[in-house]
């Protein structure tokens, strides 16, 4: 009887096991991830079915917001881009720009003011300078926003300002925030701070949401200054061992930012916000030093688009070089399209340069990732790992005239799975500005060439990075 029952379910789980692998090579995804999958799936059947469960069921064909909704939040960035006055798209740099167009009517915007803060030191204190300078609204996206002191100093900051009849929205990642006790966001509630959860993870749901995470780092303070990079709202951001990038920006592109904001906000609490008081006319905060042709495109990507926008503009960006391509990123586990086109930049001549933290904050990313950086160096890649702390930051510049910064980090998660937000801007003061903080960063990291033990690995620690390679679409 034992023997039979052990029969008939061994039958059935090999059963949901071979649906389960139909179902991953049906959904037409890279090869690779077919086959991350299929092989999880099959060797490890019970845990396999799962993850697969939690994390590989691909959301792309699905429509999370109508067409009609988007159209409806576009049109005042459209109108505002109707009124630019002498916009020059540089011819280079044409197609790149019509791509963002074409795929998500991620308009560009002239006029841009934009400053670099590479740490929390700079990025904190001019964040709460400009909150409390908010006389309409404040709009906030944020993968975290913690419950330590400087996540409740800012909290304090926003509900003062609600005092004064400012209008606050905060958007938070439910996963991003899963250990932000719901205290925290019910006082800002309470307080009258409008504040949604990005996707919450609740049960019998749980399977179909916990991949795909709003990771987004955006700010947008009266329509006319914004924020976008790497930093979250928390503490462990003001220290002198964490590195990274936030951009602020004032001029067109904070139209940008607030039709990505607002669109992320109908999608948490279904109000359509069109109101043309929240793009308010360039003119009304434009000085005579801040007409520029400073071009800038606040593009978004997730899971849920047609195609991976932001990974298409990297590829672009990186086959379209002619001199150099410098890229930061904390961890580097890029897909094949984007792998292939730093390989072939290098091959080519281009001057390309990666720039990751020696020590991850993540040791199954830190091992996939060590046969990755070995394999662009032997493309004749200039590999650089960060040795003063860790490395968050993540941008892309590429021959004194495009450059990229956001959130998106060099991996399959960012590219395909999250919902993520860059700036990709024209302009070769704003370039060089990066080229230069890409190249204080150099100065503060080692060659990977110099460490023999990392390029010549024994080959059980070969071995172990290989086959946790084989897991990095999945990571």
């Amino acid at each position: 009887m034992h023997s039979l029952l052990y029969i008939i379910g061994m039958t059935l789980m090999w059963i949901v096991v071979a649906m389960a692998v139909v179902h991953v090579v049906m959904d037409n995804r890279q090869p690779a991830k077919t086959m991350a999958w299929a092989l999880v799936i099959i060797f490890i059947p019970v845990v396999g079915l799962v993850f697969y469960l939690f994390f590989g069921m691909n959301h792309r064909k699905e429509r999370m917001i109508s067409q009609m909704s988007v159209d409806q939040l576009t049109k005042r960035s459209m109108l505002g881009f109707v009124e630019q006055q002498n916009l020059r798209v540089p011819e280079h740099h044409k197609q790149l720009v019509d791509l963002f167009v074409n795929q998500s009517f991620s308009l560009p915007f002239k006029d841009n003011q934009i400053d670099i803060m590479t740490d929390g030191y700079a990025f904190f204190p001019e964040l709460l300078k400009d909150i409390s300078r908010a006389r309409h609204h404040i709009h906030i996206d944020m993968y975290i926003f913690e419950d330590d002191a400087l996540g409740n100093l800012v909290a304090d900051a926003l509900i003062d300002k609600v005092k004064e009849g400012v209008q606050v929205r905060v958007i938070y990642d439910d996963v991003g925030c899963w250990n932000v006790r719901h205290q925290f966001f019910e006082k800002m509630r309470e307080e009258g701070i409008e504040v949604a959860a990005y996707l919450p993870v609740r049960f019998p749901s749980f399977t179909s949401k916990v991949n795909y995470r709003n990771h987004r780092k955006i700010i947008i303070i009266d329509g006319e200054t914004g924020y976008i990079g790497g930093m979250n709202i928390a503490l462990r951001y003001v220290s002198s061992s964490w590195r990274d990038t936030m951009l602020r920006i004032t001029g067109g592109a904070v139209y940008g930012l607030q039709r990505a904001f607002l669109i992320d906000w109908y999608f948490v609490d279904r109000t359509l916000i069109t109101n043309r008081v929240y793009y308010p006319p360039l003119s009304a905060f434009r000085s005579p030093l801040s007409v520029n042709n400073c071009l800038a495109q606040i593009v978004t990507s997730g899971p849920t688009t047609p195609y991976p926008e932001i990974m298409q503009g990297f590829v672009r960006i990186i086959l379209a070089a002619h001199r150099y391509v410098y890229i930061e990123t904390p961890y580097f586990l890029p897909n094949e399209p984007v792998l292939f086109a730093i390989k072939t930049a290098a091959q080519a001549g281009v001057d390309v340069r990666i720039l990751c933290p020696r020590r991850s904050d993540a040791r199954f990313v830190e091992w996939a990732s060590r046969s990755y950086l070995r394999e662009a160096f032997e493309a004749n890649v200039k590999v650089y790992l960060y040795q003063t702390g860790f490395l968050h930051s993540k941008m892309m510049v590429c021959d004194d005239s495009v450059v990229t910064c956001g959130s998106t980090n060099v991996d399959s998660r960012s590219f395909e799975n999250n919902f993520e937000a860059n700036a990709f801007i024209y302009d070769e003061g704003v370039a060089i500005r990066l080229r230069n903080v890409f190249l204080r960063d150099q100065e503060n990291a080692v060659l990977l060439s110099d460490l023999p033990q990392r390029i010549h690995p024994s080959f059980k620690k070969r071995l172990w990075e290989s086959l946790i390679r084989l897991l990095s679409p999945l990571l």
